[in-house]
């Protein structure tokens, strides 16, 4: 008689990590955004929210991130990069779910060898505002490829541009 063979490949429930390692890793990507990447310094960008579904940072108008000297618009570039930089730690954040049974450190290397592979933006109306606030959403999570739709929004609730990017993960 032939039973079913067990395939060492099959998937199971994976364990979620505790809520003071969940504490550790949002910690963490928050210190990453933050601190250790030096251009999101420079851009002024403060994550209001990190959780999976709910992605959100703000960003405060400043002389140097003025696109037309006239009009005190937001610089192009600088939404651009904004848009850019929440796809990937929408991105982060997802693979943190993907992989709930393993460590800070653990989930923290898996980022090393991202980087933008695509990016499209469409910019809808003026930047023009005191702060701005900007939010992810990841659309596809490959084992290779991830993909993001992006929104930034003027302080008085206006969409200024969208974006989709694509992302090397793994």
């Amino acid at each position: 008689m032939n039973t079913p063979a067990t395939s060492s490949t099959a998937t199971t429930p994976s364990a979620r990590r505790s809520l003071a390692e969940q504490a550790r890793l949002d910690a963490a990507l928050v210190e990453l955004f933050e601190q250790r990447i030096s251009f999101n310094q420079v851009l002024g960008l403060k994550l209001e929210s990190v959780r999976h579904g709910d992605l959100k940072a703000r960003l405060a108008m400043r002389p140097e991130l003025v696109g037309h000297h006239a009009y005190g618009r937001l610089h192009g570039g600088v939404i651009s990069a904004t848009l850019d930089v929440m796809g990937g730690l929408a991105l982060m954040v997802a693979i943190g779910e993907r992989h709930a049974h393993e460590s800070t450190p653990q989930v923290m290397h898996r980022f090393m060898k991202m980087a933008t592979i695509d990016l499209r933006v469409d910019y809808l109306r003026p930047g023009l505002g005191a702060s701005f606030t900007a939010s992810a959403e990841v659309t596809r999570l490959g084992s290779r490829l991830g993909s993001t739709l992006m929104r930034m929004f003027s302080d008085s609730g206006e969409l200024i541009a969208t974006g989709a990017a694509a992302y090397v993960v793994a």
